[in-house]
């Protein structure tokens, strides 16, 4: 279950990070005004359509990381982590394979990939 007052403060941070006010990240992700209010109040819950235009508009905003705090916001800044630090392997200069991809499955049902 999503803790209300938690969720509620990452939508803080993400309204504060872009320096919007309610109203005009309301007016950014297609919302009502009083949408966000509510929502921000505790007086409503948010919609999976609210979250999903939130990270549709934000792709810098991850939805696991919006719903239940798991991982990092920006998540920008991780993929610029991964990014620098994507291992590199030794291979036969004759192979013609190449790793295109890793995925990393956490038992949680949640899942990382990591792309060349």
């Amino acid at each position: 279950m999503v803790n209300s007052v938690d969720f509620t403060n990452r939508i803080k941070k993400v309204i504060d990070y872009y320096d919007f006010s309610a109203s005009s990240f309301a007016d950014k992700i297609g919302v009502q005004r009083s949408s966000i209010s509510h929502i921000l109040s505790g007086r409503n819950k948010p919609s999976l359509d609210f979250i999903l235009k939130i990270t549709s508009t934000f792709k810098e905003v991850d939805i696991h990381w919006l719903i239940n705090g798991k991982g990092v916001f920006p998540k920008t800044a991780v993929e610029d982590i991964e990014s620098s630090t994507t291992p590199t392997f030794n291979q036969n200069e004759n192979s013609s394979k190449s790793i295109q991809r890793i995925v990393v499955f956490y038992n949680d049902g949640t899942f990382d990939e990591y792309k060349k």
